[in-house]
C-alpha cells in the first residue's frame, strides 16, 4: 500500500472577517499534489475570499498549511514561491508586453534591488513556448484576444514555479471554445507539473468536467465537498443556489440544465 503524500494545501477551521462581516466561516479543505479542486457556490458565498486567504491577501483565523508547513512560519517571499494566484481581473500596466508580464512571475526569486538573470529569462522563455505564446512575446497584452490574455495570466503564474495554483473564474468572459482551451491546458499542466489546482468556477457543467472534486460554498461555509456527482445534485443546487435545474447524467459526464419553474400567462 503506497504511503499517502502530504497535502499541497490544507485549511483547518479558516475564518475571515472583514468590517465585522464573516466572509468565511470555519472552512476546512485539503488538496493533494496533482489534484484539481473546483470551488462552486452562489454569488457572495466566499469563493474569491477563499483564494485570497490562501494567497495571504486577507487576514485569517485558523490554520493554513502549504506542503505541511503553516503559512504563519513563511515569509512573504516563501509564500509567493509556494502558491500562485491568477485573479479574475488583474491589473496589467498599459503597454506591457507578454514577455515582460510573464517575467514578473520571477519576482519572488529576486533579492532587493536585484534584476532578472539568465535563469529567470530561460524559465520565462520555456513557459512562453509551452503555452504557445512565443509568437506573441513582444505584443502588448491589451492587444490580445480574451483567450490569449488568459493564457498569459496562467503563464505568469507558471513562471512562479509554485506547486499550488489558484485561479479565480479562469473562463470568465470567454466563449465556449476558449473556455475549453483554458481548462484543457490546466488539466494538462497539473499532471505534467504535479500541481495542486484550486479554481472557482461559475459554469457548473464545466465544473463537472475537469476538477477531481468540488467544494460547494454557501454563506462562507463548506456546504458539501466530494466527487462532482455527489455535489452537483438537484437538491443541493435548489437549496444553495435557489435554482430550479435538472442534473443530467450522460456518457460524457454531468450536465446542469436550468428549467422554468412556471410558465407565464398565455
Amino acid at each position: 500500500m503506497s504511503e499517502r503524500r502530504v497535502p499541497s494545501l490544507r485549511l483547518v477551521d479558516v475564518t475571515v472577517e472583514v468590517d465585522r462581516r464573516r466572509l468565511l466561516d470555519s472552512v476546512s479543505l485539503s488538496v493533494e499534489p496533482g489534484e484539481w479542486l473546483g470551488v462552486v457556490g452562489p454569488n457572495g458565498a466566499g469563493k474569491t475570499t477563499l483564494l485570497r486567504a490562501v494567497a495571504g491577501l486577507v487576514a485569517v483565523r485558523g490554520r493554513i498549511e502549504l506542503h505541511g508547513r503553516p503559512v504563519d512560519g513563511l515569509s512573504r517571499r516563501e509564500r509567493a514561491r509556494a502558491v500562485a494566484l491568477v485573479p479574475q481581473s488583474p491589473i496589467v500596466p498599459d503597454g506591457m508586453t507578454v514577455a515582460d508580464y510573464v517575467l514578473l512571475g520571477r519576482t519572488p526569486y529576486l533579492g532587493p534591488f536585484a534584476v532578472e538573470g539568465p535563469v529567470d529569462h530561460a524559465i520565462t522563455a520555456e513557459v512562453l513556448e509551452q503555452l504557445h505564446l512565443l509568437a506573441l512575446a513582444s505584443r502588448p497584452i491589451d492587444t490580445l484576444s480574451g483567450g490569449e490574455r488568459q493564457r498569459v495570466l496562467i503563464a505568469r503564474a507558471l513562471a512562479q514555479q509554485s506547486p499550488v495554483l489558484l485561479l479565480d473564474e479562469p473562463t470568465t468572459a470567454l466563449d465556449i471554445g476558449h473556455q475549453q482551451d483554458v481548462l484543457e491546458l490546466l488539466d494538462k499542466l497539473r499532471f505534467e507539473r504535479d500541481l495542486a489546482v484550486v479554481s472557482t468556477m461559475h459554469d457548473l457543467t464545466m465544473a463537472a468536467q475537469y476538477p477531481d472534486r468540488l467544494a460547494l460554498l454557501a454563506d462562507g461555509r463548506v456546504a458539501t465537498v466530494g466527487p462532482c456527482e455527489e455535489v452537483l445534485t438537484e437538491e443541493h443546487l435548489s437549496r444553495h443556489y435557489g435554482a430550479t435545474v435538472r442534473v443530467l447524467h450522460g456518457p460524457d459526464g454531468i450536465v446542469v440544465v436550468p428549467t422554468r419553474s412556471r410558465r407565464g400567462s398565455p
